[in-house]
């Protein structure tokens, strides 16, 4: 049976609000730069009202890698909470205007829908807070079994792993995608999330998980060496593919039968690193959608990944169907 998506994303739901500071905002506000803050919602508030012109879209990380496969022109769905309010609003039609099916109801009470303050400085670094709001109450409920049995590829985001509810939500998606006879995808999101679950990570990806993505520092905590190509072999072992990103020296993708480095392209413009890994997941996953080989993946991954921080924020502002077709 033909399936009716390519890839379903689950992840949590987040308006990005992206804007320019200087390094003096920063300091005078007490943040690291680089780092993601987790912020109240009177927190996130009052830092909104400080900052200048902004950008707002639909964010998260599962969000923008279906946002970039939808614009490709794969068939994409998401499966995220929100909250009925304003934010919700943007989230909704944003995520739809690329081209994707989003049909998870929104909260009619609780806490507002999730934001991000993206704060770029001028070297294109990001400082992230975060208001995580209606998102981590992603339950078992919001899982809608005829969306996932048929999708190709569920691919979830370690994220959700924190709240125990979206962690169930997460087991009855696997269960539901491999009674189908579909392939699970998991991005390991981020070092610190590794580092939070760590034994029940690597028995999730030993266990559960068919294709992996990981960048490098979170995919040598997950093996627990400093050996980057080392902890490929074991992924390679554990996964039936793996994607690890290494930035500007490109990424390793393995397969059964093969491992290998895939050099990237130079980037000549630097604007944002926001959503390099997410894009770069979305051009790994379109690939296999049309039966590439994982190194023709890994060049279609890093070609968008290469594209997105040439802009602000991780949506795509060029045709990315056209922009894959002429440089891969």
């Amino acid at each position: 049976m033909t399936n009716r998506f390519d890839v379903l994303g689950i992840g949590n739901a987040i308006v990005d609000v992206l804007t320019n500071v200087n390094d003096d905002f920063l300091r005078d506000e007490g943040l690291t730069k680089g780092s993601m803050t987790l912020v109240s919602e009177e927190e996130a508030a009052s830092l909104y009202a400080k900052l200048g012109q902004c950008i707002e879209c639909s964010g998260g990380s599962a969000g923008n890698t279906v946002a970039g496969l939808a614009s490709m022109g794969a068939r994409a769905s998401y499966i995220g909470k929100i909250r009925d309010d304003q934010l919700g609003s943007v989230f909704r039609h944003d995520i739809s205007a690329q081209g994707a099916t989003f049909s998870t109801s929104s909260a009619l009470e609780g806490p507002a829908t999730a934001h991000c303050l993206v704060l770029v400085t001028p070297d294109a670094e990001r400082t992230m807070c975060t208001y995580l709001g209606a998102c981590v109450n992603l339950t078992e409920d919001d899982i809608d079994p005829d969306t996932v049995r048929a999708s190709g590829i569920s691919y979830l985001e370690g994220y959700l792993w924190d709240p125990e509810p979206a962690k169930n939500a997460f087991r009855k998606a696997i269960k539901i995608t491999h009674d189908a006879g579909n392939k699970t995808s998991l991005s390991l999101s981020d070092a610190f999330c590794v580092g939070r679950h760590h034994k029940e990570f690597l028995n999730l990806v030993k266990n559960d998980i068919d294709i992996l993505f990981a960048n490098e520092e979170e995919i040598k905590m997950l093996y627990g060496t400093d050996d980057v190509s080392e902890a490929a072999k074991q992924a390679q072992e554990d996964c039936e593919i793996a994607a690890i990103t290494l930035g500007a020296k490109g990424c390793i993708v393995t397969s059964k039968d093969e491992i290998g480095y895939v050099q990237s392209r130079n980037v000549n413009k630097l604007i944002d690193t926001t959503g390099a890994g997410d894009l770069f997941a979305a051009g790994f996953l379109y690939g296999l959608t049309k039966d590439k080989s994982v190194g023709e993946c890994g060049a279609i991954g890093n070609l968008l990944a290469g594209e997105v921080i040439t802009h602000m924020g991780a949506r795509p502002d060029i045709d990315l169907k056209k922009f894959v077709e002429q440089n891969v």
